[in-house]
């Protein structure tokens, strides 16, 4: 098996003798643990390099969407090529390595050219084709758990890109639908542990999906450093009540710093060391 389970009755404290992935010399997993942090999608470089700016001293690199999937056709789908020259723009200016979102595989060459790490969406977990053509590249990916998928499915989806040759996959637990109609998605947790049962790639929470409020993003968290996750990817925005898209979860970015610190004394509490771009 690509991915072979471990022995439930193994450690569970993060070991820095585990595996990792270098990412542009910021380690993703192997005991530490990473914050991504950055706007939901590129709506202009102002806004990006304005975000890139706030969250650069505290987050180990930056995310953000040039292409965005959206429920509906006439939403703001991203900028696209040009979103990817923003970003570009914004890595050489903070260094942080960038994580951004492929939708088509015809756009693979051009997103692989800009991307440190390429994001599989949620709604993109069984694009199989997708994850076959990431087999064969050299780029990172972080592969978000779908929609309704269990733990299974998505280690078999990762699996499309292990067996294409690519090892240096980063699973994420982003929430999934529940009967629970108080909030959008149900943050599982408790995927972080079952994960690391069953698999030595690296687990990461998204805690600003699920709950779709910033009030709540912070909570999930440190929930989610304590859970003994691998680390966080986050959205930050410097304007949310302006922002194109999901600004209602995004953390200010002038509070960036405090909430980044507070997440990294559980994260440092739960023996992870706390990575940081070089």
């Amino acid at each position: 098996m690509a991915i072979p389970p471990t022995s439930t009755e193994s450690d569970p404290r993060p070991s820095s003798t585990d595996p990792g992935i270098d990412v542009a010399g910021v380690e993703v997993g192997a005991g530490g643990f990473t914050l991504i942090a950055g706007p939901c999608t590129v709506e202009s470089r102002d806004q990006t390099l304005a975000v890139a700016d706030a969250v650069a001293g505290d987050a180990a690199m930056l995310r953000g969407g040039a292409f965005k999937p959206r429920s509906s056709p006439r939403s703001f789908q991203g900028l696209g090529h040009e979103g990817l020259e923003i970003l570009r723009e914004a890595r050489g200016r903070t260094g942080l390595p960038i994580v951004t979102e492929l939708l088509d595989v015809r756009d693979l060459e051009d997103v692989a050219d800009v991307a440190d790490v390429i994001q599989v969406g949620a709604r993109n977990m069984q694009n199989y084709p997708l994850l076959t053509e990431l087999g064969g590249t050299d780029r990172a990916v972080l592969l978000k758990r779908g929609l309704a998928a269990t733990l299974d499915e998505l280690l078999m989806a990762a699996d499309y890109v292990l067996d294409g040759g690519n090892p240096r996959v980063i699973l994420c637990e982003r929430g999934i639908r529940s009967h629970e109609p108080a909030y959008r998605f149900t943050l599982d947790l408790l995927a972080v542990p079952a994960l690391k049962e069953r698999t030595s790639l690296p687990v990461l929470v998204d805690p600003s999906h699920a709950p779709g409020r910033r009030e709540w993003v912070e909570p999930m968290s440190l929930a989610a450093a304590a859970a003994g996750a691998d680390g966080i990817i986050v959205e930050v925005h410097d304007d949310p009540e302006n922002a194109l898209c999901d600004g209602r979860q995004a953390l200010y970015a002038s509070e960036f710093a405090g909430y980044a610190d507070r997440v990294r004394r559980v994260a440092e509490i739960a023996g992870r060391d706390v990575a940081v771009a070089v």
